[in-house]
């Protein structure tokens, strides 16, 4: 009762909102989990929800955020790490965001659900834009050192990274359409992985990297999502 009383006192911190929202976002699922739903698990006012979100959506788009700032950071050691060369690196940076969603499987599938819907367009375009901002300088810098190693071919490290954020957000929507098809039953484990390969090679072609040296998505991941 004291924890209560004490969170109540300094109005939970928007973190605790997200992280609790997350948590029952997999157990209820997102249209089933009510702001009371998480009110009860915090033990808190509507008033303290209310300090931090105007609305369940502007809740989604901090969960959006999180699980952002959550995958970038997975994979900052791998951008940040002096030894590794630039193709290891792009190859670390695909593969860690991959492992990032494949360790939380449950709660993918439950934005996957909701993603599509009409609703979630304003959360769509804010998701768009952030990773944008977060991701491009992190890709503008592996795209410069592989320019220094040469293999890499481009003008401009910047905006090609911004080049590749458009790529990489068409990519985000295919898997996720190729997601669906694969649970209707409407396509074949080998068509989803030709298309997802056929997005690798475009990243090559961007960059001017030698074809077969960026697999954006390995073998292990296309089974766990695809199989």
């Amino acid at each position: 009762m004291a924890r209560t009383l004490d969170l109540e006192k300094h109005t939970v911190r928007k973190e605790a909102f997200v992280e609790a929202a997350m948590r029952l976002m997999q157990t209820k699922g997102y249209e089933q989990m009510s702001i009371q739903d998480l009110l009860d698990e915090l033990g808190v006012s509507r008033g303290a929800f209310y300090h931090y979100f105007e609305s369940k959506q502007a809740l989604l788009s901090a969960m959006v955020d999180r699980i952002a700032d959550q995958a970038l950071s997975a994979v900052s050691p791998v951008v940040d790490d002096p030894a590794l060369a630039a193709i290891p690196k792009l190859q670390g940076f695909f593969g860690g965001i991959a492992q990032y969603k494949t360790d939380r499987r449950a709660l993918m599938l439950e934005f996957i659900n909701v993603w599509k819907s009409d609703d979630m367009a304003v959360v769509r375009d804010r998701l768009r834009r952030t990773m944008i901002e977060k991701i491009a300088p992190m890709l503008a810098r592996i795209i410069g050192q592989g320019v220094a190693e040469e293999v890499f071919s481009v003008d401009s490290p910047s905006e090609t990274a911004t080049i590749l954020m458009s790529l990489m957000l068409g990519f985000q929507d295919s898997a996720t359409d190729l997601y669906l098809a694969r649970q209707a039953k409407t396509i074949s484990y080998a068509q989803a992985e030709q298309a997802l390969h056929t997005f690798a090679g475009a990243f090559e072609r961007i960059l001017g990297a030698q074809p077969g040296s960026i697999p954006i998505v390995d073998k292990r991941t296309l089974e766990v999502w695809f199989g």
